[in-house]
């Protein structure tokens, strides 16, 4: 534990009570206190919206993906490419997209991503062929990069008052966890009562509603004075996070001995070893390492990683669970996923929320992996003639549940001590370690999924019936619900011993990286 700080902070306390941030040394002109500023609730609406959008995203276009390949004349082979040109935009860029709200503003960079992704949208909802859609999902991608982090650090340095700061980021923690599964319900809704094409041009609306209410309501300070992009740092850490995700999204159709999925994957490693070395020398770093030396804030960043890899496993599986076992239409599919979402929003907003002021963070981590962890067990025992009240919403609503408790937390703990300068660069990190975490267990969950689902086909004979096939189907879902399970558990474990009961502390209270 740092007992010593340069500046005059004080050693952390030990009291759960402590987790806003003091005053910035790194930033003179940080606002003392969120409740300066009166309209900071409309700033949260805003930040909210946007970041809504983000999410809602990267599912929405999954249910329309059908429409959109009859209405295009997309190939089987070049579908994938509608999700993955989002993902590995989004996933690899990201850093860079911290760091440039860190230089810029944070206000600048979250208005700049808004009217990007608006343009980028209404390009793919106009697309007349394949290219043009995977362009505007990679401009999408490119510009949520810009955005994500923005809406993050903007957060941090808007509310710093205990009470706030925990209900801000339930707020942020619901959204950020049941996006997703709202996705897939506003997809659904769109594809089938309007045009896949909707899925797209919903978001200009949206993002010209945000982009006034960013100029009404937020305030921000201007970028960093003398400071400078790391573009060896770009090129490494930017270079390395497109392979490591590119080699992810590959590794299902083709398998992990491809090398198309081997090359990538060990480019990425390398790259990211080449990326940690640099940040130790470079003067002006696009990840400052010092960010990562507290152990809670690692912590953190370490339970969100295993919290996504594990969460990933019920939007994989139960879709495919909902539309090809028991033959629910898109819409209903939707309407399925929702208790998750209302589970997450729960949990962040109405529990973690009112706990976190005065119960140790690690506590509620801990206690929301074990509670999501019990749902995966639950949802391990499906059969092909389940029902979805008594069997499927009972875990369904424990996942999300747990995902709020444990979602809200790492958000305030992960962001909190860090530097006005470096902000931008630890949301960035942690968005990151969110969309390398989705992608890392998506890949593992379906093979080990795919894996069981052959064994079980070979050990019960031919599996020529669609009940066999099902039966096999759901087996291998199982099998990946009880990993799901596993790594959440681990989870609860590294939250527990990791995260303390105080707030991090300052990082990077002294100059050096």
């Amino acid at each position: 534990m740092n007992k010593k700080h340069s500046g005059g902070e004080s050693s952390p306390s030990t009291s759960p009570t402590r987790l806003a941030p003091s005053p910035d040394h790194g930033d003179a002109t940080a606002t003392p206190a969120s409740a300066a500023d009166p309209k900071r609730w409309w700033a949260l609406a805003v930040i909210a919206l946007a970041q809504l959008m983000v999410i809602l995203d990267g599912t929405i276009v999954n249910i329309a993906l059908p429409s959109a390949q009859r209405a295009l004349g997309m190939p089987d082979a070049d579908r994938q490419w509608v999700i993955t040109a989002y993902t590995l935009a989004f996933g690899g860029l990201l850093l860079l997209g911290g760091r440039i709200a860190d230089l810029v503003g944070r206000k600048r960079a979250f208005v700049i991503g808004l009217a990007g992704f608006a343009v980028a949208s209404a390009l793919g909802g106009a697309a007349a062929g394949p290219g043009t859609l995977f362009a505007a999902r990679g401009l999408q991608g490119a510009f949520a990069a810009v955005l994500a982090p923005s809406a993050l650090s903007l957060l941090t340095t808007t509310f710093t008052d205990p009470r706030e700061r925990a209900k801000a980021f339930g707020v942020y923690g619901a959204l950020a966890g049941g996006g997703s599964g709202a996705g897939l319900l506003v997809g659904g809704l769109l594809t089938e009562y309007l045009n896949w094409r909707w899925c797209l041009y919903v978001n200009v609306p949206v993002a010209l509603a945000a982009l006034i209410g960013a100029q009404v309501f937020l305030r921000d300070r201007s970028g960093r004075r003398g400071g400078h992009l790391d573009v060896p740092g770009v090129l490494l850490g930017s270079g390395g996070l497109v392979a490591l995700v590119y080699g992810f999204s590959e590794a299902g159709p083709r398998g992990w001995t491809s090398p198309w999925v081997a090359a990538p994957l060990m480019a990425g490693v390398l790259l990211l070893a080449a990326f940690v070395w640099w940040q130790h020398r470079a003067a002006g770093p696009l990840l400052p390492l010092r960010i990562f030396r507290d152990r809670s804030r690692a912590g953190a960043f370490a339970t969100m990683g295993l919290a996504t890899i594990g969460m990933f496993g019920v939007f994989l599986f139960l879709t495919y669970y909902f539309q090809a076992v028991l033959g629910y239409p898109p819409v209903r599919t939707g309407l399925a996923f929702m208790p998750v979402s209302v589970g997450i929003v729960i949990g962040a907003t109405q529990i973690a929320a009112r706990l976190l002021p005065r119960t140790a963070p690690h506590t509620l981590m801990a206690s929301g992996m074990v509670l999501a962890a019990a749902g995966m067990v639950l949802l391990s025992r499906l059969t092909v003639h389940a029902q979805y009240v008594p069997h499927v919403l009972p875990g369904l609503l424990l996942v999300g549940l747990g995902m709020g408790l444990t979602f809200m937390p790492v958000y305030a703990t992960a962001t909190v001590g860090v530097p006005t300068q470096d902000t931008g660069a630890a949301s960035a990190a942690l968005t990151t370690v969110q969309q390398i975490g989705a992608s890392l267990g998506t890949v593992l969950l379906n093979t080990i999924a795919t894996g069981a689902a052959g064994r079980h086909s070979r050990a019960h004979g031919p599996a020529d019936s669609g009940t066999a096939l099902a039966e096999a189907m759901v087996h291998g879902f199982s099998v990946a619900y009880w990993c799901s399970a596993g790594v959440l558990l681990l989870a609860a474990l590294v939250a527990a011993l990791t995260v303390r009961r105080g707030k991090p502390s300052q990082a990077g209270s002294k100059s050096s990286a």
